[in-house]
C-alpha cells in the first residue's frame, strides 16, 4: 500500500509541474518496463526505445491520470500497448527479401507466406475473436483487468497481485470468474 500512496504522491506532484518527481518514477520502474516490453521485442535496443516512447507517453497523459488503478498498472498498459503498436508496424512493413523457390533454405520462408487458411476458418476466427474482445470489454473493471495482465501480458499471479494491490487469492478468483464469463460467451458461439 506505501507504494501505491508513495506513487499517488508523485503524480500529484507532476500533476502540479514537478518535472523532477517524474524523474522518480521513471527510475523507479525504468528496469520494469523495460523487462516488460522485451517479452515483446527481442532487440534490447527497440526495447528501449519503446520504453522511453512508454514513458514520454505516459508523461504526456499524466494530467488525464485520475488514480482509479494503481499508477503501476497505468503505466503498464501504455508499455504494453505501445511494444504492441510497434509490433503492429513492423508487421505491416513490406518485406524487403527477394525469395529464389529453388534455394531449399527458403522454401519453408515461402511456405509460410502462402495463405492456407480456408473463408470460412478466417469467417470463425474472426467471429471468435471478436467475441472474446466483446466479452473481456464486459468483464468488469477488477475482472478485465486481472485477465488482460494473466493471458495477455503473461504476468504471474504474484506480479498481478502486486500491481492491482491485492493478495493473491483475489487474484485467483478474478481471473477464475474472468474465464468463467469468457467460456460462456464463447460457448453460445460454438453451440
Amino acid at each position: 500500500m506505501a507504494t501505491k500512496s508513495t506513487d499517488a504522491q508523485l503524480v500529484r506532484r507532476v500533476q502540479k509541474g514537478d518535472k523532477g518527481a517524474f524523474d522518480l518514477l521513471v527510475l523507479k520502474y525504468q528496469h520494469r518496463i523495460i523487462n516488460l516490453v522485451m517479452r515483446y521485442v527481442r532487440d534490447p535496443d527497440q526495447a528501449l526505445d519503446i520504453t522511453q516512447e512508454a514513458f514520454l507517453k505516459a508523461y504526456r497523459a499524466l494530467g488525464r491520470f485520475r488514480g482509479e488503478s494503481a499508477f503501476y498498472t497505468w503505466l503498464y498498459r501504455i508499455a504494453v500497448n505501445t511494444a504492441k503498436n510497434y509490433l503492429a508496424a513492423q508487421r505491416r512493413r513490406p518485406m524487403d527479401v527477394e525469395l529464389d523457390l529453388q534455394d531449399p533454405e527458403q522454401f519453408e520462408l515461402h511456405a509460410k507466406l502462402r495463405e492456407t487458411d480456408t473463408p470460412e476458418g478466417v469467417l470463425m476466427g474472426r467471429q471468435l475473436h471478436e467475441t472474446i474482445a466483446r466479452a473481456i470489454e464486459a468483464l468488469p473493471d477488477d475482472l478485465r483487468t486481472a485477465i488482460v495482465l494473466r493471458e495477455l501480458d503473461g504476468m504471474s499471479y504474484e506480479e498481478i497481485a502486486q500491481t492491482m494491490d491485492c493478495p493473491v487469492g483475489t487474484v485467483r478468483s478474478r481471473i477464475f470468474r474472468a474465464r468463467d464469463a469468457i467460456g460462456k460467451k464463447i460457448g453460445t458461439l460454438v453451440d
